[in-house]
């Protein structure tokens, strides 16, 4: 059995969600980031396999913590936030794996959109103090950041390269019922 949220509409909540991303640099480290801005919204139908997930994220939230590396992945050499203001994800399928379930949808990046498949979990729900029903999810992917256009890289001595092609993204995400 599959456990889902009770069916209906919901929207996410971006003060209680977090869109993140970990790639190798150099090789033999990792960079993490992620950004603030998430909006969309999840419809949980009576048959979870019909379900939908639309969302967008704002690219000019991206953070790193480091302003100069910020700065560089919000331009044209990455992200392109200023032609390509938003990244967005649009489901075509859900089903039961495992002990969670496989989300598949439509990745969009700098304009480019390629098919994903999310590690989707339901972690639960239940009433806020508000009356509210929410709802939580954690949802894992790895792309290849070549395939959206973002092919930016230096070589380093030695060999190598500075920024890695797998980009592992991972999403913590809470909902509200509406």
């Amino acid at each position: 059995m599959h456990p889902t949220p009770e069916p209906g509409t919901y929207t996410i909540d971006p003060t209680h969600s977090e869109v993140s991303f970990v790639v190798r640099h150099m090789g033999f480290s990792k960079v993490r980031g992620g950004f603030t801005g998430v909006d969309g919204h999840i419809v949980v139908a009576e048959d979870p396999t019909a379900s939908k997930v639309a969302a967008a994220v704002d690219a000019a939230t991206f953070s790193s913590g480091a302003e100069d590396r910020d700065n560089h992945v919000r331009s044209a050499d990455f992200l392109d936030v200023e032609n390509h203001p938003q990244l967005t994800f649009a489901s075509t399928s859900i089903t039961p794996s495992g002990s969670g379930w496989s989300l598949t949808g439509d990745l969009t990046i700098a304009g480019t959109t390629q098919p994903v498949v999310f590690d989707l979990q339901y972690l639960g729900s239940g009433v806020d103090p508000w009356g509210g029903t929410r709802a939580g999810y954690s949802a894992t992917t790895k792309i290849n950041r070549e395939d959206f256009g973002l092919t930016w890289n230096a070589v380093i001595e030695g060999g190598g390269v500075l920024v890695g092609k797998e980009v592992t993204i991972e999403l913590d995400v809470q909902t509200v019922k509406v």
